[in-house]
């Protein structure tokens, strides 16, 4: 057998069982034309609060119905019942797909992974490439029983010289700090005006209005490297119309910061304490999430201010809450 046929029969032969599992470990929607086509953008969802099983997906379908972008879904799936259960917080299968992505976005929470998963993130991450956190990715990892592993370090508390605080802080640049809001009381007003420099910046363009009912995030350790692009207040009642909380001070809400691995090169994240479910039903949030997207790969130019970023299909987000999942859920019902 030639060295071309050789070689396209063994693609065929890893490409045909991870077809297969579409829809069963994963979500994949190919996209086609649009200023994304030729890109990959992988979504891990992965929490056990704020619902990411349901917003991944919905991200993944405007990135690629709206713009062109293959996308690919991955979720927290107990081994034993192949059901999506976010609680369950050692496998999220499919990260091999990271392999071709050009930006990985995520919303996951203390999770700890088999290493041989890990690897992958790693990998990513040592390639430079672009990553968006959101909500509680900035204490994305809690290493608990197997605290020798390489990734340890990763642990929202870990004291690892050059890892102090994890994951969060060397990627993002904050881990957990607390509820500056009060948490299921109080939302999330972004002040759009609030930081003079980046009005103009193209994350922020077309973003009017952004509110969402998850409470503002304390933020404390934010490196000088980070750019921050929204401030967020905290409103007095879980409704849009509801006053500021003048009383309480401001935090970042959303920003920009470089990241570096140890012998890896330099990539570039963006961060927002946003993110549940129930917090994409603003159109701001959508735009600000897509917009850093874009500007993260490069395609700054394509970000239109009118570009389309309504809901492909219908999007019923539920309320966040610990163990407020939908149960019996397979990776294809979110389709």
């Amino acid at each position: 057998m030639k060295a071309p046929i050789l070689t396209f029969a063994i693609l065929l032969l890893i490409l045909q069982p991870l077809a297969a599992q579409n829809g069963e470990t994963f979500l994949q929607f190919e996209g086609g034309e649009g200023a994304g086509k030729g890109k990959h953008v992988v979504l891990v969802a992965g929490d056990d609060e704020y619902r990411s099983e349901e917003s991944m997906p919905m991200l993944a379908k405007i990135l690629s119905e709206r713009f062109g972008f293959k996308t690919t879904v991955l979720f927290p799936i107990h081994p034993e019942s192949g059901d999506v259960v976010p609680n369950y917080q050692n496998n999220i299968p499919g990260l091999e797909h990271l392999q071709s992505a050009d930006l990985m976005i995520m919303l996951i929470r203390f999770r700890e992974l088999p290493d041989e998963q890990s690897q992958y993130i790693e990998d990513f991450l040592m390639a430079g490439k672009p990553v968006i956190g959101l909500r509680t990715s900035t204490h994305a990892f809690f290493y608990q029983k197997n605290k020798e592993s390489k990734f340890a370090k990763w642990d929202w508390m870990s004291k690892a010289p050059g890892w102090e605080r994890g994951f969060g802080q060397r990627i993002f640049g904050e881990t957990w700090v607390n509820h500056h809001g009060v948490h299921g009381k109080e939302g999330t007003r972004g002040l759009i005006d609030g930081v003079d420099q980046n009005n103009e910046h193209p994350i922020l363009r077309g973003v009017r209005d952004i509110w969402g009912p998850s409470d503002v995030y304390g933020i404390r350790h934010l490196p000088e490297s980070a750019n921050v692009l929204l401030q967020g207040q905290s409103t007095a009642e879980l409704d849009p119309n509801s006053e500021l909380i003048w009383e309480k001070a401001l935090m970042p809400i959303a920003w920009t910061k470089p990241y570096q691995l140890e012998g890896g090169k330099q990539g570039m994240a963006f961060a927002s304490t946003m993110g549940a479910s129930l917090d994409f039903q603003s159109e701001g949030l959508r735009r600000l999430v897509i917009n850093a997207a874009f500007w993260l790969m490069g395609m700054e130019e394509a970000i239109d201010p009118e570009m389309n970023v309504e809901f492909v299909g219908t999007y019923e987000p539920t309320m966040f809450g610990f163990d407020t999942f939908r149960k019996g859920m397979r990776v294809s019902d979110f389709k």
